[in-house]
């Protein structure tokens, strides 16, 4: 979760201020190879991205990483996975499965048309996502029972589709045939959906796969909420 007192940090490649929860944590290695830190807990220096994978991808190709990098961590002496693009959505994709995977635990995830639908109806669903395999038909029922639950009536306003199928999440969630989920907890909802968003970010449109309901590419109707970023980093540089 972002807060207005997040610390703002600098994309070393786009030059973009951001809070340090809307970016992603590169750190060294102790043998130079710089890895993935997307909880932002490796100790000493940090680089920070803010850039989609399909940018940063095409910067680690051409050089312009390996420059970029240097001049953060002050060192030639690095080397650049030709697969951090890959490493770093698989590891934000982790981080919203093990998030979702919390939360069921905890007993604030809901599972099955029926118990969704009638959670949705009852106004306890504070967020709906779809696997992307998911049916239209079913994810537009659920839809319109979650729109009743919390007197939207008409505003078309959809869950969100997954760029996962139904096996990786009932794996995730160690439950069988999980095409639908209802996050039954607000500040769940939350935590969920942050971590939604920023793995979303990162890999892009162009790498997701096509929702079930046109509409699901929207935002839902969860609000923006206050919270704090997990982890910290020591030594990162801070933008004031």
């Amino acid at each position: 979760m972002k807060t207005s007192a997040d610390p703002i940090r600098r994309c070393i490649l786009s030059g973009d201020r951001e809070p340090r929860g809307e970016l992603i944590r590169l750190a060294l290695g102790p043998d130079g190879q710089v890895l993935p830190d997307i909880r932002a807990k490796a100790p000493g220096r940090g680089a920070w991205i803010g850039v989609r994978r399909s940018e940063l991808d095409a910067a680690n190709a051409k050089g312009k990483l390996r420059g970029a990098l240097a001049r953060a961590f002050k060192t030639n002496e690095l080397t650049i996975p030709t697969d951090l693009g890959t490493r770093i959505a698989d590891q934000l994709q982790r981080a919203f499965l093990d998030r979702l995977g919390l939360e069921s635990k905890a007993g604030k995830i809901v599972n099955g048309t029926e118990r969704v639908e009638k959670a949705a109806r009852a106004g306890q669903v504070h967020l709906l996502l779809h696997a992307s395999d998911a049916g239209t038909d079913g994810a537009r029922k659920l839809a319109q029972a979650w729109r009743v639950g919390r007197d939207r009536e008409g505003s078309g306003e959809e869950g969100l589709a997954l760029p996962l199928p139904r096996t990786i999440l009932s794996l995730a969630l160690g439950r069988e045939n999980v095409v639908h989920i209802a996050v039954t907890d607000p500040a769940a909802a939350v935590r969920v959906r942050d971590a939604l968003d920023r793995w979303r970010h990162f890999i892009g449109p162009d790498l997701t796969t096509e929702p079930c309901e046109t509409a699901s590419q929207g935002a839902s109707a969860l609000p923006a909420a206050a919270g704090s970023t997990s982890g910290s980093a020591e030594n990162d540089e801070e933008i004031e």
